[in-house]
């Protein structure tokens, strides 16, 4: 069972870094009809997996792995997890942006956002790849003890 739930949480960080990715080329140039239903599809993914990943996390830390006595006592856990409720805080910015935008995509509009307003939301998209990037070190830090 224990396996089962680590294979769920890799498939959910996965995709939650694929949607990142998603997003992050469909920031790029002039935004269309197209990328604008693409970057919110994107978002619905990133906020799904970003729930599956927490709830399975939190399930293996307090039932399937090592216990919690173990993860709330590591440096490298408590530094992932909180890099992981910095970007899911950080994530609401991008994601508020994106349903702004419903009803202009519903009616097969392009949505009306300024260049400084996409240039934000794409950097922050770059720094939730970073952040990424660092839990995923601390993920390894953490699974070798350190």
């Amino acid at each position: 069972m224990a396996a089962f739930f680590a294979f769920l949480h890799h498939l959910a960080a996965f995709a939650l870094f694929a949607a990142l990715v998603v997003q992050l080329i469909n920031l790029r140039g002039a935004l269309t009809l197209e990328r604008a239903r693409t970057l919110q599809v994107a978002d619905m993914i990133l906020g799904i997996s970003a729930g599956a990943l927490l709830m399975v996390g939190l399930l293996r830390v307090f039932y399937f792995e090592k216990g919690y006595y173990y993860y709330f006592h590591s440096h490298s856990f408590l530094t992932k997890f909180g890099l992981f409720i910095v970007l899911a805080l950080l994530s609401i910015i991008p994601t508020r942006e994106f349903l702004s935008w419903r009803t202009a995509v519903k009616a097969g509009q392009v949505p009306t956002v300024t260049e400084a307003k996409l240039k934000s939301v794409r950097s922050i998209v770059h720094y939730e790849l970073v952040g990424v990037v660092l839990i995923i070190l601390m993920a390894a830090l953490m699974a070798k003890g350190i």
